[in-house]
């Protein structure tokens, strides 16, 4: 019994150690996974506060870029509109000058007749600015309207 209970406690002493070591190995091998399961889990957290910056980020940028898009925006339609009111005055002026060009053309027309048939009997008076005193045609022209409204009609 001796022998067997040496022996016995020999593979016993043999497995308690080899059963020691395997537990000092498992904790060393739990440890290490704990270790690496918080480092994991830091690391994630870092991952997800840097992607959470780079959200935050592209959100401001967005922001930014809105705003100056919705500034560019309304200088283009002040800029726009002022075109517009440009175009439409330039249209005004191009049918005055029209209008204009057509009454000093009929003006030229008339004092030529007058000059061409003055007896000597009619005296033709200017004024200082080169029209007609008494001249009937001169009053009827003077007193027009220039008339632009048809024009910006089309």
């Amino acid at each position: 019994m001796a022998s067997s209970s040496g022996t016995s406690l020999g593979s016993g002493s043999y497995t308690f150690q080899n059963s020691g070591s395997e537990e000092d190995v498992r904790r060393l091998m739990d440890q290490r996974k704990r270790k690496r399961m918080i480092s994991n889990r830091e690391s994630a957290r870092r991952s997800r506060m840097r992607k959470q910056k780079h959200l935050d980020d592209l959100m401001s940028q967005l922001a930014h870029h809105r705003k100056e898009n919705n500034q560019i925006l309304t200088t283009m339609n002040v800029t726009t509109q002022h075109y517009l009111n440009v175009e439409a005055e330039n249209s005004i002026l191009r049918a005055q000058v029209v209008e204009l060009s057509n009454r000093f053309q009929s003006l030229t027309q008339i004092i030529s007749f007058f000059i061409a048939n003055n007896s000597g009997n009619t005296q033709i008076e200017y004024m200082a600015d080169g029209f007609l005193m008494n001249d009937s045609w001169n009053y009827l022209y003077s007193n027009q309207p220039i008339i632009t409204a048809d024009i910006l009609q089309y």
